[in-house]
């Protein structure tokens, strides 16, 4: 198989008819650059935002162009629609008193993935909280009370998935399907399977959610009881794709002590609220300082803020996590503390909010007329 280039992509690319016939992709200056690393082809089209749906065949056509040249393994196509500088949003009139009112959009439909019965997303308003780490672990937790378990790794810029679990390698194609890779028994998928560690990701909102979307769909995560999304910090478009387009059976908010962080957690928690996304509740990471030598606690970052504040918004608090030197030299070896200390008090304290979380999720459930996993103890 030979290496493709961006030469090779852009002369493919030349020979797509632009928007309404005239012209190609290339002469138009419709094309971004293109991103190769190891078979793996991303670029995005600019269009008119207003035409975006109408232009998804050319989208399609240009991907499929792509993914038949020679050394292709996998290509990622986004619509984007540049801004002008500068300009105004057009005035639109009000229409007449008399004319009938439109009707209102309809909510985009949320399509699940074949053979996941709940994605569960773990969020935080801010980056340093600990999510990934709380993610990775809340899974393991999860597995150990015999659920089958599977991670989204959502954060396109900066993916922690690869470290956490000590995974190397890139995941094999199926045609358009890629195979997760595993660890510790779990399904992973993570744009750092896809791109070396230090390549940064300078994409645009819309690329991002297209690399999500794929590898949301275009993943064999096989029959799974559950998967954990590890989403990106803030509210930004990602986390509000996954949100609005995502059939979430709940959100799991991290967070730590101080107001700083609440604040932003409560942001992140409103904003689920806002599109029906249920709460399972609260995690209160970095919640206390312990010293590993003489075991004197410390509340470094305060302490409790976290149960006060879900106490006040009226959600579940599923529990604790001490700052301790463990769980971070696990995280960074990746050999996470539930995998590689099961018995040790900070992989307890993971179960004990993944118990908790079971039940606020078979609570939920229950209400919709549905059957959550049940919580099993071996």
């Amino acid at each position: 198989m030979s290496e493709i280039t961006k030469e090779t992509v852009f002369a493919a690319l030349s020979k797509i008819k632009g928007p309404d016939m005239t012209g190609d992709l290339i002469s138009l200056g419709l094309v971004s650059d293109v991103f190769i690393t190891d078979g793996k082809v991303i670029f995005s089209i600019n269009v008119p935002a207003e035409r975006a749906q109408e232009l998804e065949p050319l989208r399609k056509a240009a991907e499929m162009t792509v993914a038949d040249l020679d050394g292709v393994s996998k290509v990622i196509v986004a619509l984007t629609a540049e801004r002008k500088v500068g300009g105004a949003a057009p005035v639109q009139s009000a229409p007449p008193a008399t004319a009938p009112r439109a009707a209102a959009p309809a909510a985009p439909e949320k399509v699940g993935v074949p053979g996941v019965k709940y994605i569960i997303s773990v969020a935080s308003g801010k980056g340093g909280v600990g999510k990934s780490t709380t993610s990775v672990n809340l899974a393991l937790a999860l597995q150990k009370l015999g659920n089958k378990v599977g991670i989204l790794d959502a954060d396109i810029y900066g993916p922690s998935m690869p470290r956490l679990l000590g995974i190397t390698g890139k995941p094999t194609a199926n045609g358009r399907i890629l195979t997760p890779m595993e660890g510790y028994g779990l399904k992973v998928m993570s744009m750092g399977f896809l791109v070396e560690e230090d390549t940064p990701m300078i994409w645009r909102g819309p690329m991002v959610i297209s690399a999500l979307t794929q590898m949301l769909n275009e993943v064999d995560w096989g029959e799974l009881d559950m998967l954990i999304v590890d989403m990106p910090p803030g509210t930004g478009d990602a986390q509000l794709t996954m949100a609005q387009k995502v059939p979430l059976a709940g959100a799991v908010i991290v967070s730590t002590p101080q107001d700083i962080a609440l604040i932003d957690a409560r942001k992140g928690l409103n904003m689920f609220r806002k599109v029906n996304v249920p709460i399972l509740g609260i995690v209160e990471n970095m919640s206390t300082f312990i010293c590993p030598k003489c075991g004197e606690r410390s509340d470094i970052f305060g302490h409790g803020g976290a149960k006060d504040e879900a106490k006040r918004l009226g959600v579940p608090f599923l529990g604790e996590v001490p700052l301790h030197m463990d769980i971070r030299q696990t995280s960074d070896s990746g050999t996470p503390i539930v995998a590689s200390s099961p018995d040790s008090e900070h992989a307890k304290a993971y179960i004990a909010i993944a118990e908790k979380m079971l039940e606020r999720l078979n609570a939920e459930q229950n209400m919709a007329g549905n059957e959550a996993p049940k919580i099993i103890m071996e």
